[in-house]
Parts: C-alpha cells; sequence; structure tokens
C-alpha cells in the first residue's frame, strides 16, 4: 500500500477563540461586557411589583423589547398603564409606537437627540411632553429589580435553560408580588 494516505478526522474539537457558536435561541445567553449574561425586561407596577418579564441574551437592547413586553402584558392584563423609562428607550420610533397604543409615557430625551433637533432649528419641531414629578416615580422600577435579585437562583444565573431560569424568575416575581400586595 505504498501511496496510501489515509485523510482521518482531526480529533477533538476545533479552535473556537474567535469563532464563537451561536446559543441557542432557548438558552437567552449572550455575550456582555460582564462575561456571559442574561436580561430580565419587566414591567413593574408603582408599588415595585414585577408584572410582566421577559428575558433575552445579555447584549440585547433595552428599545427592542418594549414592544413585546406590552403586547404581552397588553394580552394578559386590561388595566390602565403609564410608561417611565430611562433614556435607553427615547427613540423617536418607541414614541410614536406608545402614541399609537395611547399609552402616556414619561421618558427623558438623550443630549444627542436634544442636540440634533435644535440643529435643525425651526423645522426641528417642538421637544416631547416631559413631566420631571412624574419621572421621579420611575425608581419603583429599579427597586422591583432589586426585590428580584435579593433571590440568589435570579441574581445569580445557574440554569442553562432559560426555560428553567424565566422558571425561576417568575416563582420570584409572584412570591415578591404577594408580600407586597399581604
Amino acid at each position: 500500500m505504498a501511496g496510501f494516505t489515509a485523510t482521518w478526522p482531526p480529533q477533538g474539537a476545533g479552535s473556537n477563540h474567535k469563532n464563537l457558536p451561536g446559543e441557542p435561541a432557548d438558552h437567552a445567553l449572550g455575550r456582555s461586557r460582564g462575561g456571559w449574561t442574561t436580561k430580565i425586561h419587566a414591567l413593574t407596577d408603582r408599588f415595585c411589583r414585577p408584572l410582566t418579564v421577559l428575558l433575552t441574551p445579555g447584549q440585547a437592547g433595552d428599545n427592542p423589547m418594549l414592544e413585546p413586553l406590552l403586547t404581552v402584558h397588553r394580552a394578559t392584563t386590561n388595566g390602565r398603564i403609564r410608561v417611565l423609562a430611562d433614556k435607553a428607550y427615547s427613540h423617536p420610533s418607541t414614541r410614536k409606537h406608545l402614541r399609537a397604543l395611547k399609552i402616556p409615557h414619561t421618558i427623558p430625551e438623550r443630549s444627542d437627540q436634544i442636540a440634533h433637533r435644535q440643529a435643525k432649528g425651526s423645522l426641528g419641531g417642538r421637544p416631547p411632553g416631559f413631566d420631571a414629578d412624574t419621572y421621579r416615580h420611575r425608581n419603583a422600577i429599579e427597586r422591583g429589580f432589586n426585590r428580584l435579585k435579593h433571590w440568589r437562583g435570579v441574581a445569580t444565573r445557574y440554569d442553562k435553560y432559560a426555560l428553567t431560569y424565566l422558571g425561576g424568575v417568575l416563582l420570584a416575581a409572584m412570591v415578591t408580588h404577594h408580600r407586597i400586595r399581604n
């Protein structure tokens, strides 16, 4: 068998330090500055109780998740809501969507948006309405997340699957909701 060379596949996995495979959608894990993380998106009420919760990979933005959150919330609840959000949600498309749904909102305008609008002069339009007294109550959102993070399983995700992690987050949200309610 002179001149015959067998071509066997290499053993072991290939190097993946630059070519990381995509995380499956059911894991909701993504790379952010702190490493592999999962982002919890939630709507809370004025009593800091989590009402609607969704998960995304850690690198996902906040603003794109507002519409799915509102859709899920409106499908399960028919009460009135008011959106109090930080500057991450300050995008004209977000404001337009909230106006179309007739949802009142208080979202501060980012400094680059202010400068862009003012650079246009009279063509820049009016600044969006902003009520500083109402915006003071936005800390209810941060306090609601703080209450969720008191649960060790929520603060440090050890679950492989997002469905299992979401179950833990929902359990923590329900217990927190009922503790505050009663």
